[in-house]
């Protein structure tokens, strides 16, 4: 697939395993549609490509939802660039862009290494359990005033709601940038799980870093944790009372492919 950048919705059903999709760059093949919740019957619809099926591999690849940027508050203007919902998913060097709900990072084991992810309010979201290596995390929120304390977007929103639930998301070796005030995560459900490990912050990162969704109930059951990051946005003496600073030990269950089972299923990127 090389140079391919008409608008095209893709399903891949779950009788559909063991497909990769390989193109030239993700600067140079796309996949891409303009679906928003409004317009296919929520937002778990509009993803440009729906991954149902285990082992699916992308390579050099972008995948993009060209609907309108929203502003905060529209209703049903949540467009999906992808949702990933099958199980031992790797990605490696792609692309994802979008504004709100970017990559639906639904469900299943999942490996991201060298990807950029652009998006603006919670545009990584879902309930899978996936490590985000090296990868690049850029918000598009509309800037800030210089003194405002307004938050315009969100990197992570993770679906956890039971605790019996082995899912989160981990990000390490990674760069966020861009524009707007955003947090690192809000709780879109009650144990909602995030690490940000080893990753470089800029002053985009709100000072209190993370949200609870607005319920304080929350906060004795998300677990959002931190581990030597740096960057003006990784400043920690502001952060919510329930972020965690990692010591050594802590972050270890987060740092590598063993968080995901990797060892057991993902190829390297020339197998």
């Amino acid at each position: 697939m090389d140079q391919l950048w008409p608008l095209l919705k893709v399903v891949i059903p779950k009788t559909k395993p063991s497909i990769t999709l390989q193109g030239q760059g993700y600067l140079t093949t796309a996949i891409a549609w303009n679906n928003t919740a409004n317009s296919s019957g929520g937002t778990f619809y509009s993803g440009s490509l729906q991954v149902f099926s285990d082992n699916f591999i992308a390579k050099n690849i972008s995948f993009m939802n060209v609907a309108p940027i929203p502003k905060p508050g529209d209703v049903g203007a949540q467009a999906v660039a992808i949702r990933i919902s099958g199980d031992q998913a790797a990605f490696w060097g792609c692309g994802f862009f979008g504004a709100q709900d970017t990559l639906h990072d639904d469900k299943g084991r999942h490996y991201f290494k060298d990807c950029y992810i652009q998006g603006s309010i919670d545009f990584i979201f879902g309930n899978a359990k996936s490590l985000y290596e090296d990868c690049e995390l850029i918000s598009i929120a509309k800037p800030v005033a210089a003194g405002s304390r307004s938050i315009d977007g969100s990197v992570t929103a993770h679906g956890r709601a039971l605790k019996e639930e082995d899912t989160g998301f981990a990000f390490v070796n990674c760069k966020i940038g861009g524009t707007g005030r955003v947090w690192l995560g809000r709780a879109w459900r009650p144990f909602s799980r995030v690490v940000f490990a080893l990753t470089t912050m800029s002053d985009i990162i709100a000072p209190e870093g993370w949200n609870d969704f607005n319920d304080a109930t929350r906060d004795q059951t998300i677990y959002y944790g931190e581990y030597k990051c740096s960057g003006a946005g990784a400043d920690m003496s502001m952060r919510a009372s329930y972020v965690q600073r990692l010591n050594d030990t802590e972050a270890s269950n987060f740092l590598n492919v063993s968080f995901i089972s990797g060892n057991q299923w993902l190829q390297p990127f020339n197998n």
